[in-house]
């Protein structure tokens, strides 16, 4: 008989450290979830088909063990390309990577123990984000994150920040993928869309798409972002200089950059980036991922997924159910 919690773990995230540390996470879960069946991923995006296989067969809560990239893959194992397996299954997630951004949002503890307690304890109905882009190999590539997607200079830094070691800990690994990334990065001009408002031709340091409030290891860059709220927040970084992020660095991870020259900030379900010069390469970052370049079409999904928050998750009670 198939058991209605499926455990995927990423014993590889945070260096390794995940995977030395089951033991003590599973008989902290086995507290929680008397009864669940886990498997361990053992190459990337391998996460998508462990949990869309276990929704398959009948699972109905699936809990996340890792970090943000693995909870990533997961989300997407939800789905069969835009349809739904399991439209009333449930998703926890325990985080152990080295970001930590998406548990920021959902107000669970920074402790992988003590975020176990929350387990399955207060699903919420979430939105999503639906990502239409340009693989690396330059076919069309679609996947849905939960959290935030960008492109520009986010984009090179996780390319970075993900072919080295993470042993610093998430915000010096990003702040270093950063300092590596500006050496490189000039400010691209990206015509942006709307909705069905008219295209806007900006040079950008950042675009994002906020479904939620944090990237980069702890930047509070879409402060009030909600993922139940039915729309993206959209900031776009101008063409911010070496200066400019000097100052606005400690303001960005405090959610207090909104006012600064040069961001902008707009609400929208359907957000369109294309590079003005077809030529340029801007990368796109994808709840911590890079999966590919503009053009991309960034489409909001309502009330898409159920996912459990903590106690600290900044949501109406109102979208609270089983508290």
């Amino acid at each position: 008989m198939k058991r209605e919690t499926f455990v995927v773990v990423n014993p590889a995230s945070a260096n390794g450290r995940t995977g030395k540390r089951w033991p003590e996470l599973a008989a902290r879960l086995r507290a929680r979830v008397s009864d669940y069946e886990v498997v361990f991923t053992e190459a990337p995006r391998q996460g998508t088909e462990l949990a869309r296989a276990a929704l398959r067969a009948g699972a109905r809560h699936i809990v996340s063990v890792g970090g943000d990239g693995t909870h990533n893959e997961v989300v997407n194992g939800f789905f069969d390309g835009d349809v739904p397996v399991s439209p009333t299954a449930t998703l926890s997630i325990v985080p152990t990577g080295t970001g930590g951004d998406l548990r920021r949002t959902l107000g669970l503890p920074a402790e992988a123990t003590e975020a176990i307690d929350h387990v399955n304890v207060r699903p919420v109905t979430c939105d999503l984000g639906r990502l239409t882009y340009c693989a690396h190999d330059g076919s069309e590539g679609h996947a849905w994150f939960v959290n935030i997607a960008s492109f520009g200079m986010s984009g090179l830094v996780d390319k970075l920040v993900n072919s080295s070691s993470k042993a610093l800990g998430g915000k010096a690994s990003f702040l270093i993928g950063v300092g590596r990334a500006a050496i490189r990065y000039k400010n691209q001009k990206v015509v942006v869309t709307l909705d069905d408002g008219e295209p806007m031709t900006r040079v950008l340091y950042n675009g994002v798409v906020a479904n939620a409030r944090f990237f980069g290891g702890g930047m509070k860059v879409a402060p009030d972002a909600d993922p139940t709220d039915g729309r993206f927040d959209v900031v776009l970084m101008g063409d911010l200089n070496t200066f400019d992020l000097a100052r606005g660095l400690p303001r960005l991870y405090a959610g207090e950059h909104l006012g600064m020259n040069k961001i902008e900030v707009h609400h929208a379900t359907r957000v369109h980036a294309a590079a003005a010069d077809p030529e340029v390469e801007v990368l796109i970052d994808m709840d911590g991922e890079q999966p590919g370049r503009l053009p991309a079409t960034f489409e909001l999904v309502p009330g898409a997924l159920r996912l459990c928050v903590g106690p600290d998750a900044p949501f109406a009670p109102a979208v609270v159910h089983g508290d």
